[in-house]
């Protein structure tokens, strides 16, 4: 699983930093979270390829939705052929109809928008689960949780052998939590061989926010928090009229969650490409690692238990 960042800036773009998007790969599909002006080219910039398995938006603040009609005419340009989903905070699709006529971008290959509520599961797969919860910023918005499923425990060959299971389809079978009977009538059982199983990646992405209780509890133990931070602590007041968060109090959202890193984004032009004192201030709030991407960071998200 990788995360690229293609646009780490606040509602201003800067030379450095492109509004809004961050585009999740896991295992060859692409989840795009947020499509502010310019994504496409960020998408070419940064090699991430076009081929995106559904868009998420967060709220329909133009930083965050702009580029996608120029993205969705690539697509057609490029002869996409499969379906596309939008999902979209509820109450916001026919907005999104709307923006999507009036640039005339109506593409061949199928596109359909999907309103999702809080708390919703916006995509359930077998391997994991996209889950919209609820944000606080000046309009109606969600954050998503990207979340795989629990894996099976480690098998241990070396005891099954010793309890007799010969090589081949009984191991398998064993790993599926299935039981088996040996040759001399002997049952032998998954849990004698399988260890407990292991948790998913969860990557959750805030959009723009206040600090939340809600961001709190979908982030616990989180591998990757995305959490804007669109000021310094000197502009708090700044922050709460405008419903966004400081990165300080991104930074007890994180400590609170206990979560593994801390991605700062959404950043205020205000602070050019010097983004030092946002860190800082996040670091002095909690142990957790903390930085702040530039456009075109791609972080790798490890296994928890992986060696």
């Amino acid at each position: 699983m990788e995360v690229t960042f293609l646009g780490t800036s606040g509602a201003i773009p800067t030379i450095e930093r492109n509004p809004s998007a961050i585009l999740l790969r896991r295992d060859g599909e692409r989840f795009l979270f947020d499509v502010g002006e310019g994504t496409q080219r960020q998408m070419m910039r940064y090699s991430t390829g076009f081929d995106i398995t559904a868009i998420f938006l967060t709220h329909l603040h133009g930083d965050h939705i702009l580029g996608l009609p120029g993205l969705l005419q690539t697509l057609e340009s490029i002869e996409r052929e499969a379906p596309l989903t939008i999902y979209t905070p509820i109450g916001t699709g026919e907005n999104i109809t709307q923006l999507l006529t009036a640039t005339e971008t109506d593409p061949k290959y199928p596109v359909s928008i999907q309103e999702v509520n809080p708390d919703e599961v916006a995509v359930d797969h077998d391997e994991y689960r996209i889950q919209a919860f609820e944000t606080n910023h000046r309009t109606q918005s969600v954050g998503y949780a990207f979340i795989e499923t629990e894996r099976k425990g480690r098998f241990d060959r070396e005891r099954a052998e010793e309890l007799g299971v010969p090589v081949g389809p009984k191991f398998q079978q064993l790993h599926e939590g299935r039981s088996i009977e040996l040759d001399d009538g002997t049952v032998v059982h998954p849990d004698q061989v399988v260890g407990d199983p292991r948790p998913g990646r969860r990557v959750v992405y805030t959009g723009d926010t206040r600090p939340s209780d809600t961001t709190v509890s979908v982030a616990t133990d989180a591998d990757l928090l995305v959490h804007e931070a669109m000021f310094t602590q000197e502009s708090t007041d700044r922050a709460r009229q405008t419903g966004h968060s400081t990165s300080r109090e991104a930074a007890e959202i994180a400590r609170r969650a206990d979560v593994d890193r801390l991605a700062l984004t959404h950043v205020s032009s205000r602070y050019g490409n010097d983004t030092s004192e946002i860190e800082a201030e996040a670091r002095e709030r909690t142990d957790v690692e903390v930085f702040v991407p530039d456009d075109g960071t791609t972080l790798t998200i490890p296994y928890p238990d992986q060696d």
